[in-house]
């Protein structure tokens, strides 16, 4: 360890009361409320905002550097483990009163903490998949990878990176379309799990699958009518025996479409086959969170 990182590793980042909420120490947190604003800002400073005392306390056991905390003062205390944690990074902990928080951020803040974090240049797809499949192999568990087309709700996808960590899923693809996973509404609903799930944007797309396809992934894609499958429609126990076979690829890349459209066309021909889930008669479907857990569950328990 060189003497810089032993600098900053010994560094302790400032407590700082703040009393007014124009105090430029808090140009970060301004108007967490006004999504074009907030792109704007988070785009130019290369940030995302992280907002709840159990999502920041999975961002500071994440890979994603906190820049700064921001705690009302009636929660130092309870989130004391958060403000040393936070100040052990060398980073600031702002602390204001409830009124001066609120008045900053543009609502009352979740449970009084927010955080901001540095957003890493974008990982490639490739990276990712090699990744997943290392990890499989040395655990010699079959890989499960998640790929959203048209998730173009925060809580949406909030929720399915939660359900995504709690199955053990190795990674998401996502297609241009999908909502930012690190808007500060999707990290709330995923309780910081999402900053624990490595995600990717697949380009092009649908063709990108072919990259999937070709690093070890059999392409499956989720539909709520067997009918949409033209004859390529396995269960999910079908689906999970595929992967154990000699000469089968050895991961399952599940392709999940957005309520109301569901999946493309385009995206449903490139795939290798189609899974649905058996519901009771007079229902259509599935929340597309709801129904990537009972998917995730069927091809990974024991």
């Amino acid at each position: 360890m060189d003497a810089a990182d032993r600098g900053r590793r010994d560094a302790t980042g400032p407590l700082v009361r703040v009393d007014a909420p124009d105090d430029p120490r808090l140009d970060l947190y301004r108007d967490l409320n006004e999504p074009a604003a907030r792109h704007r800002t988070e785009a130019d400073q290369a940030i995302f905002m992280v907002e709840g005392r159990l999502a920041v306390d999975r961002l500071l056991t994440s890979g994603y550097p906190i820049r700064s905390l921001l705690v009302d003062e009636r929660q130092v205390v309870p989130a004391r483990d958060l403000v040393a944690a936070t100040r052990s990074r060398g980073a600031p902990v702002f602390v204001g009163s409830r009124a001066v928080v609120a008045a900053t951020v543009g609502f009352a803040l979740h449970r009084g903490v927010v955080a901001v974090a540095s957003r890493p240049a974008p990982v490639d797809p490739g990276r990712l998949l090699d990744g997943a499949m290392e990890r499989a192999v040395a655990a010699g568990v079959p890989p499960l990878l998640a790929v959203l087309e048209g998730l173009n709700d925060h809580e949406n996808i909030g929720a399915l990176f939660r359900n995504a960590a709690a199955f053990g899923v190795a990674g998401a693809l996502l297609d241009p379309t999908c909502a930012d996973p690190l808007y500060r509404r999707s990290v709330r609903v995923s309780v910081g799990h999402v900053l624990h799930v490595p995600f990717s944007r697949l380009l092009p797309w649908p063709a990108g699958l072919d990259q999937v396809r070709a690093a070890g992934f059999l392409v499956a894609a989720l539909a709520p009518r067997p009918a949409a499958g033209a004859g390529r429609t396995v269960s999910l126990a079908e689906l999970r025996g595929r992967t154990a076979g000699p000469g089968h690829p050895t991961g399952v890349a599940l392709l999940l479409g957005a309520e109301g459209p569901g999946l493309t066309e385009a995206a449903l021909t490139v795939s290798d086959v189609v899974v649905s889930i058996p519901m009771a008669d007079g229902v259509d479907s599935l929340n597309v969170a709801t129904a990537a857990a009972v998917a995730f569950h069927a091809f990974t328990a024991a």
